[in-house]
């Protein structure tokens, strides 16, 4: 296994930009995730990875080597697609094996690694059957023992899961999970699904319009965005987003007005903020309080009304109309007795808000541990 470093890599379709000055370090056993719109570049940088596109700027190390110009045989990498491409004339075992018997290696070694990885991915037993005889899922852990069995330097994931249906994505994405964990190989796994990022990934990078936005763990991607993209992107159902005033902002908190006239008090670093600026509030659904009887003295009280629910079982997904006329989501309890058309208060607690200025940058949160009591009056 190896480091990967990507130092301002970039490229270009003639005139047209894909990625501009991408900068990533990925440590050795390290499984980082690419995440990011469709068209945002996450698959090109994929594949420049692999040597299957031509980079157009910068450099590319794989190790301590720099592969720019290498092909993709030399590099060292093995990669599993989407769509698996299987050989559907072989058995599973001959598939496995058939990266090995091209580069010459002797049978007794092929016939090791290949049941060695099979045992690892829970195949063993499906050596001798041909791919139409296998579900989605044990085809996806044949794709993966293909790459196993060649003991790359990096592994590269795109978008293995997308054809599982959502109870199988989730079980073989355990399974990947904690293939990682045994192999402690190097991974880069694209993916759109947000979910996947945030359970597998060791390090999430956002990408967007061909630049990352922000590279860190899920948890620093979730509580400390970088800006307004990232914090509608990580988090579903997604971040609910209010216009604002400043009226107050100290290094400990920044004390807010809404458009329907409440007051908000967000502890975020507001040092930057000056009185009377145009800024917009960011409340994720999971932290909002609805009917809530635990009212702190600083909360964040919406009044609004019920206009939708989504029953999840576990939880109920409301969507209500604040009366300021802003539409607003919030995770309530799945058990609560609520209607349609039902008045309701929304509270949120000030160490939950977020906040991000005109240019969509955010706030440093004050979260808990580094929290200075706010006294902001």
């Amino acid at each position: 296994m190896a480091s990967v470093t990507l130092t301002h890599l970039s490229k270009s379709y003639g005139n047209t930009s894909v990625l501009k000055n991408i900068n990533l370090e990925i440590q050795h056993g390290e499984l980082v995730v690419l995440v990011g719109p469709s068209g945002c570049g996450k698959s090109t940088l994929l594949r420049m990875l692999c040597g299957l596109e031509d980079i157009t700027g910068g450099e590319l190390r794989i190790g301590s080597d720099v592969v720019n110009k290498l092909p993709p045989a030399e590099r060292g990498i093995a990669m599993v697609f989407q769509s698996y491409a299987l050989y559907p004339h072989m058995s599973v075992f001959k598939n496995m094996a058939f990266g090995l018997k091209i580069h010459g290696s002797n049978k007794s070694d092929i016939a090791e690694r290949v049941q060695a990885a099979a045992k690892v991915l829970h195949i063993d037993h499906l050596l001798e059957r041909l791919p139409r005889e296998l579900s989605g899922g044990q085809r996806q852990r044949v794709a993966i023992g293909r790459a196993i069995v060649r003991k790359p330097r990096l592994f590269l994931f795109d978008e293995p899961l997308s054809n599982l249906d959502a109870a199988l994505r989730a079980k073989t994405r355990i399974e990947l999970a904690r293939l990682h964990r045994e192999l402690a190989a190097t991974m880069v796994y694209v993916t759109h699904d947000q979910v996947e990022a945030m359970t597998l990934g060791d390090k999430i990078v956002v990408l967007n319009e061909g630049e990352v936005q922000q590279a860190g763990t899920p948890l620093e991607l979730y509580q400390q965005p970088s800006n307004r993209f990232v914090a509608t992107f990580i988090g579903s159902p997604t971040i609910n987003l209010l216009p604002a005033r400043v009226l107050e902002a100290r290094p400990d908190g920044v004390r807010l007005q809404l458009e329907d006239g409440s007051r908000a008090l967000a502890l975020v670093d507001g040092t930057a903020l000056c009185v009377g600026e145009s800024v917009e509030l960011g409340l994720r659904p999971e932290h909002c309080l609805v009917d809530s009887q635990r009212m702190g003295q600083d909360d964040t009280a919406l009044h609004a009304q019920i206009a939708l629910v989504e029953h999840l079982g576990d939880s109920n997904l409301l969507h209500l109309k604040t009366d300021g006329g802003q539409e607003l989501v919030a995770r309530g309890d799945g058990n609560a007795a609520v209607r349609l058309g039902d008045a309701v208060i929304v509270r949120a607690a000030p160490e939950s808000l977020y906040l991000f200025r005109s240019d969509g940058s955010a706030l440093r949160r004050l979260m808990p541990g580094n929290m200075r009591s706010a006294n902001v009056h």
